[in-house]
Formats: structure tokens, C-alpha cells, sequence
């Protein structure tokens, strides 16, 4: 899983396994400013993403990951 903050914002980009497809399926989840430091916000649960798209490994599926959750911060902002 990787993890990047970008300005007021944190990123969760992860490929997992999906077996019953014998590929892999990118998720995110992104959290927002909040005003406890003890508490993130997440404004976009995690959630599978490109779901019409089958991986061929843990990367790639990272790689659109983490694309996608650019793209919600860029809207979001």
C-alpha cells in the first residue's frame, strides 16, 4: 500500500488480489483537512476503483490508484 500527502491531503493507494479474477483491483482512500490532529477525515472512503480494469500485477494497480485519487483531490479542491 502506499501512502502520500499531498498539501492538506492524504492519499491511500493499494492493489489487491482479487482471486475470483486472478488479477489484481486498485483501491483508494483519500482523507481531507481536519481540525483534530487525532482524527483523519475521510472524504472518500475506501473504495475500488477502474472496476472495469483487471490488472496484471500489484503495481499497476497501484499506479491507477493512485492516478484516481489525484484526480478526486483535483476535483475536490
Amino acid at each position: 500500500m502506499g501512502v502520500e500527502t499531498i498539501g492538506e491531503y492524504e492519499i491511500e493507494f493499494e492493489g489487491v488480489h482479487l482471486p475470483e479474477k486472478e488479477g489484481w483491483g486498485a483501491y483508494v482512500t483519500v482523507y481531507g483537512p481536519s481540525h483534530n490532529p487525532m482524527h483523519r477525515n475521510s472524504i472518500f472512503p475506501t473504495q475500488h476503483v477502474s472496476v472495469e480494469t483487471i490488472f496484471s500485477t500489484q503495481e499497476a494497480a497501484e499506479v491507477e490508484a493512485r492516478r484516481v485519487a489525484l484526480t478526486l483531490i483535483e476535483h475536490h479542491r
